[in-house]
């Protein structure tokens, strides 16, 4: 024991406490630990550190297997807010002559947050129902990002749209895919005019294409660049990094460990 250490070892450390309140999801509730693998979808396995192809390992974790999952979709009761957003998006859809099953292919709360994965092609039926109905008022897009599963068959391309509600401090994550074979996905412009630089930014990096948007070009690629960058298919060879006269080999040219 020195001088500066407390007489009552007994006691845990502040940091060691856990306040359930602040980490607890929007329902009030803190995420199962075994969420993830729960009625999980599981769509590849992963080898390696990032699972890469092609190249020799230059991780060192060349062992590694894991499967690729992704949360299943999840029965109501959602809990707390949840089932007042999808049961007044349901009676919206319904009252504007959309049918919610048909709009809506699957509600998933995962880690406290919801999403709701909504049919391409109906997916402006639904954009426009979150931001008109008075029960939902979801005002604002924050944006829009792009995820690319190769081994998701016929669903390869994903986009998420991150939603706000002012009016009722809520929020809600809308998703919706598309296969490599028709990367086509209807643009939220006219209903979320913020979207505009942000789904040329996911048409640059992921290849999506986002059909009635104004101007759907390049944003941080030049626009003769081959490829989208960010997709698990592209090539990730082939420039070399340099730095304070330093050459770092692109990853094909690196050592490999298996």
């Amino acid at each position: 024991m020195t001088f500066d250490t407390p007489d009552d070892t007994d006691i845990p450390p502040a940091h060691d406490a856990i306040d359930a309140a602040a980490t607890a999801g929007p329902e009030g509730t803190l995420p199962e630990e075994d969420s993830a693998q729960s009625g999980a979808d599981v769509i590849g396995v992963r080898r390696g550190m990032f699972g890469v192809t092609g190249t020799g390992d230059t991780s060192g974790y060349g062992g590694l297997v894991r499967p690729v999952t992704l949360p299943g979709s999840t029965p109501a009761p959602y809990g707390g807010y949840f089932d007042q957003v999808v049961d007044a998006l349901r009676a919206a859809l319904t009252a504007a002559g959309t049918p919610p099953d048909a709009a809506l292919e699957k509600v998933i709360v995962f880690r406290g947050e919801l999403t709701l994965h909504v049919h391409r092609e109906q997916l402006l039926p639904v954009a426009r129902a979150l931001r008109d109905d008075p029960a939902l008022r979801f005002e604002l897009c924050l944006g829009v990002n792009g995820v690319h599963y190769p081994e998701d068959s016929g669903r390869e391309l994903h986009a998420v749209y991150h939603l706000m509600s002012i009016t009722h401090n809520r929020r809600v994550r809308v998703e919706v895919s598309a296969p490599d074979a028709d990367p086509h996905i209807p643009s939220l412009y006219e209903v979320y005019p913020t979207t505009d630089w942000h789904e040329r930014e996911t048409y640059d990096f992921f290849g999506i294409l986002f059909d009635g948007h104004p101007s759907l070009t390049r944003i941080t690629m030049p626009d003769d660049w081959r490829g989208h960058p960010q997709r698990k298919d592209y090539p990730l060879g082939g420039i070399p990094v340099e730095y304070k006269g330093a050459r770092i080999p692109p990853p094909d040219e690196r050592r490999a460990y298996s």
